[in-house]
């Protein structure tokens, strides 16, 4: 769960360092006190997108660090172990740092990251839901989204989208067939024609250079010779062959070393030279004896090199380019002869349709029990928001042929009346209906999370009274069994909570600032009489506001 949130030159905040609880807790205060801020610096540490504006005016850049526990083994270890990122200590500290040009970096437990490895980390830790989010409940993908995720079915999901379009390729494959079999007959057949042109080269990758190597020594065979010999001729052979008068003087030099034993390293020196010479002489002979002046051999080099280069030229390529064409020609003409068999085509579709709909049922009997279980609470909870008599469905609508999300579309109905029939949501509901009703599926998909930390951003906009009360035992329930953190304007929602923070705005140097302050039981009090007042907080309205939260006490 989130344990601290460190805050420095963030929008109206300079420098803030907020411990969290466990259990439920709120964030009041007064509209435009800065509480809002507070979790859109935590979004900035989780991976949100950073722009210069976040910087307080007059400062260099806005600095955010969360500090949360490190949840079970598997799943977030097991990533941080993949991504070389330390968790050695069993906490998790995430950095962001945005300047003033809206440059931005992240880190995890000081490893430098991206942001969008931040934002991966964020799915393990927690879950936002904002204040508009009922309205995004009216539109059928988040619908389907929601369905998903309360059952536990993404990667099912992500599998069946998967196997969609691997079916549709395949589908793409045959009918492209069909509807061009001439035209791939001719292409096919200028394929063939070419493939047994390269193969009758005969031509390797490095087969150009030792052709050319080859040719060009016999072609300079008799210059080559001539060489030979006559170096030959001047190290060992002529009147003033170097081999011998290098000898007789290694040899005197030898004996004066003798009498001077500084010139011993010199007559060394003349002595190896020596050496090397009849080694470089012998050589050279080996080498006249074994070259072979062929002209036949240099015939064919000749025309092999003319037929390789012509070839070049036709295709528009460099020689050494040849056999990567071939190989290229090879592929398409394979691939070509699978696209010319209609029935192997065919069958190919038939089989990735299947694989299709093997993962698409299985999908599909997922989401009838996630929509069976979310349609009982939902509908459950309708009754205790003043909607008695109301129902809700997550139906399952068929489709055809079935896509990428599955065989069916996913359509959340609702009736507020018992006497009138199931509707679509969108349709139905008014907006006090829908802030109830979608309030109610975001608490209860949120039990099937594992998400250690859920963060309400006044989701009770539209609701008061009982309902309000109702909506803040909802929320304390589902603090019983993890982090819950509800920004709110409602007295009922905050007397629930187990602990309660003020933020509050105020003046420093001219500069408007947020605070942040934990309140004790006379600060709550003082706090919801607030809420629950106008203007002017008379000592009744702190008589209501501690009976709010005394029987709020009794009641957990």
């Amino acid at each position: 769960m989130l344990r601290r949130l460190q805050i420095r030159d963030f929008v109206i905040v300079d420098r803030l360092e907020l411990e969290f609880g466990g259990g439920f807790g709120t964030l009041t205060g007064e509209t435009g006190a800065g509480k809002s801020i507070l979790l859109d610096a935590l979004g900035l540490a989780l991976g949100a997108r950073g722009e210069p504006g976040v910087v307080r005016p007059g400062c260099e850049r806005a600095e955010v660090v969360a500090e949360f526990d490190l949840p079970g083994p598997g799943g977030l270890s097991d990533w941080l172990v993949a991504q070389e990122v330390s968790s050695e200590d069993g906490c998790l500290l995430l950095r962001r740092v945005v300047d003033l040009g809206g440059r931005s970096r992240g880190w995890i437990n000081g490893t430098s990251v991206t942001l969008a490895q931040l934002r991966e980390v964020s799915e393990w830790l927690v879950d936002i839901h904002g204040q508009h989010a009922h309205h995004a409940l009216l539109r059928s993908d988040a619908q389907r989204s929601l369905l998903d995720s309360h059952g536990g079915l993404e990667a099912l999901t992500l599998q069946v989208g998967e196997r969609y379009h691997r079916w549709q390729a395949a589908r793409s494959a045959r009918v492209a067939s069909e509807s061009n079999a001439e035209g791939l007959a001719r292409e096919r057949e200028v394929l063939s024609w070419q493939l047994d042109e390269l193969r009758e080269l005969g031509y390797t990758a490095n087969g150009w250079d030792e052709l050319n190597q080859e040719q060009a020594r016999l072609a300079h065979g008799v210059s080559l010779i001539e060489g030979a010999e006559s170096t030959i001729s001047a190290l060992t052979d002529s009147d003033m062959a170097i081999a011998p008068v290098l000898d007789r003087l290694s040899a005197r030099l030898a004996s004066m070393a003798g009498v001077d034993e500084g010139l011993a390293p010199i007559a060394e020196l003349l002595a190896t030279a020596a050496i090397q010479l009849d080694e470089a002489g012998h050589a050279l002979r080996r080498y006249r004896e074994r070259f072979d002046l062929d002209p036949a051999r240099l015939e064919e080099l000749d025309r092999r090199i003319a037929r390789i280069s012509d070839v070049s030229r036709k295709y528009r390529l460099v020689p050494d380019a040849l056999p990567a064409l071939l190989e290229e020609t090879e592929r398409r003409l394979a691939d070509m002869e699978d696209s010319g068999d209609p029935a192997l085509l065919a069958e190919r579709e038939r089989q990735a349709e299947e694989a299709y709909l093997q993962v698409a049922r299985e999908l599909s009997a997922g989401r009838a029990l996630a929509a069976d279980t979310l349609s009982r609470a939902v509908t459950e909870a309708m009754q205790r928001l003043a909607m008695g008599g109301g129902a809700f469905a997550a139906a399952l609508l068929p489709m055809d042929e079935g896509g990428a999300s599955g065989l069916e579309r996913i359509e959340f109905q609702v009736t507020t009346n018992a006497s009138q029939p199931l509707r679509p949501l969108s349709k139905v509901a008014s907006g006090g209906e829908l802030s109830r009703i979608g309030l109610a599926i975001q608490v209860i998909a949120s039990r099937s999370s594992a998400t250690p930390t859920l963060i309400f951003d006044e989701v009770d906009v539209g609701i008061g009274g009982r309902v309000a009360e109702i909506v803040g035992q909802m929320l304390r329930r589902l603090g019983d069994e993890r982090q819950v953190l509800c920004v709110t304007h409602l007295p009922q929602v905050a007397a629930q909570a187990g602990w309660q923070w003020n933020i509050s705005k105020g003046e420093r140097d001219g500069a408007t600032l947020s605070r942040v302050a934990l309140l004790d039981e006379n600060g709550r009090i003082e706090e919801i009489a607030r809420m629950l007042g106008g203007v002017t907080i008379t000592d009744t309205t702190r008589r209501h506001a501690a009976e709010m939260l005394g029987l709020a006490d009794l009641a957990a």
